[in-house]
């Protein structure tokens, strides 16, 4: 199964690239997702785990299928595949729109010292806007890809009516939201698991970043811009798909609020007075500028938003993100390149390092990018979590399949085979 998929990537790849280091590490890397990650589910769904950890995260299985996007509608088994990955997806929206990542089954392979507990089924409920974005962005390339409507069911719907509605009441958290997440002496958000103070935007609350760490201020620029180009594809679906001119007013009106939200308080002026993208607001005055490895960050907005490459605001952005004014850019003897504080001071990511490339305006940037991470796998041909920038040796997570996913799409981008919906 899918060996027709692997041995055409395979193909592209030596075609077009003169070095073995980098397609052997590219054909270990893309067939990892499709024959290590995934279970088909007696309902037919597919439950895809990130890699050493035991769990399927909303955001890490869509990511992991971005390098095979471009091959759907010519194998019917990997249109199979990602319809189920779509299919289980849904379903755990509707079982908790507030979880990130889930089990195979109620198991009980959770943290046991969460607040409030979960139920069996979910791994954790660290609430994150992105995790609630993707499955929506997957499901409307597999629809463009393939033309296949047979993913939009009444549950799908059900399922963004759920996320409209999630994201009115994270609108006012303080006033309108029962969520509160606490890990004590860990990961816990403050004010009893309510999280720091803000005041109301017009933009959508989030507990956590796509790093699963927690914000420091609640309105997560990133994550809103994307929620935004989210609510345009929800507007479409209910549009055409649906033909219900309510609720695609509804996605509208929202997206409009977001808008105004982040045009008034997520941007700020640099020391040159350009105009660029804050990382998280409060709504009270204060802001924090950084970016994370993890997506949506805010150098991948060109991956998940409609913003362009060239535009102003992102290139100002972009600019501050890949230099030592964001905190967590480090430069070392082995690589230079954005982490993050999930990972240990000084760690590069080779999903950022990947991000870096893929938004990228040449090919001899795409081709330093590839050539960083794979100088940097440890002789494993994986690219991991992250790596020190001064020992690349010392890395995070044996395992991560959405960096090994990240690496291939960057690596299919140089070769002319980019994902073109978004």
């Amino acid at each position: 199964m899918y060996q027709e998929i692997i041995a055409e990537a395979n193909q592209i790849v030596r075609e077009s690239i003169d070095d073995p280091k980098v397609t052997a590490m590219f054909e270990n890397c893309f067939g990892d997702t499709l024959t290590k990650t995934t279970k088909y589910l007696d309902d037919g769904t597919v439950f895809l785990v990130t890699g050493d950890i035991p769990a399927m995260w909303l955001r890490d299985s869509s990511l992991q299928l971005r390098p095979y996007l471009p091959f759907l509608g010519k194998y019917k088994e990997l249109d199979q595949l990602v319809k189920g990955v779509i299919n289980r997806q849904i379903d755990f929206i509707m079982k908790d729109p507030y979880a990130n990542a889930f089990n195979e089954t109620a198991n009980g392979n959770r943290w046991d010292d969460d607040i409030p507990l979960q139920e069996p089924s979910i791994w954790e409920q660290k609430y994150e806007i992105d995790s609630v974005c993707f499955p929506f962005q997957l499901a409307y390339q597999y629809w463009k890809y393939t033309g296949d409507t047979s993913i939009f069911t009444e549950t799908f719907k059900k399922a963004a009516q759920t996320v409209l509605s999630l994201w009115k009441v994270e609108q006012n958290h303080t006033d309108f939201s029962t969520y509160s997440f606490q890990r004590p002496e860990t990961e816990d958000l403050c004010n009893d698991g309510k999280g720091s103070p803000v005041g109301y935007t017009g933009m959508t609350w989030s507990g956590f970043r796509p790093s699963d760490d927690a914000c420091v201020y609640h309105y997560l620029i990133p994550s809103n811009l994307f929620a935004i180009r989210i609510l345009e594809i929800m507007s479409e679906i209910f549009e055409d798909i649906y033909q219900d001119g309510a609720l695609q007013l509804a996605a509208k009106n929202l997206s409009a609020e977001i808008s105004y939200g982040i045009q008034q308080y997520g941007e700020i002026k640099n020391d040159a007075g350009q105009s660029m993208y804050a990382y998280e607001v409060d709504g009270l005055g204060n802001h924090l500028l950084m970016d994370d490895s993890n997506m949506p960050s805010l150098l991948s907005l060109p991956m998940l938003t409609n913003m362009e490459k060239t535009d102003e605001k992102y290139q100002t952005t972009r600019n501050f993100v890949l230099s030592k004014q964001n905190p967590y850019y480090f430069e070392g003897t082995c690589a230079r390149g954005v982490g993050s504080p999930h990972t240990p001071d000084g760690y590069i990511w080779p999903i950022a390092l990947a991000v870096e490339g893929i938004t990228g305006n040449c090919q001899r940037e795409k081709w330093e990018k590839i050539q960083l991470i794979c100088q940097n796998d440890a002789n494993t041909n994986q690219a991991h979590e992250s790596f020190d920038c001064h020992d690349s040796t010392q890395f995070t997570r044996e395992w991560f399949s959405w960096a090994n996913a990240m690496f291939c799409e960057l690596v299919l981008d140089y070769c002319g085979r980019q994902v073109r919906y978004k």
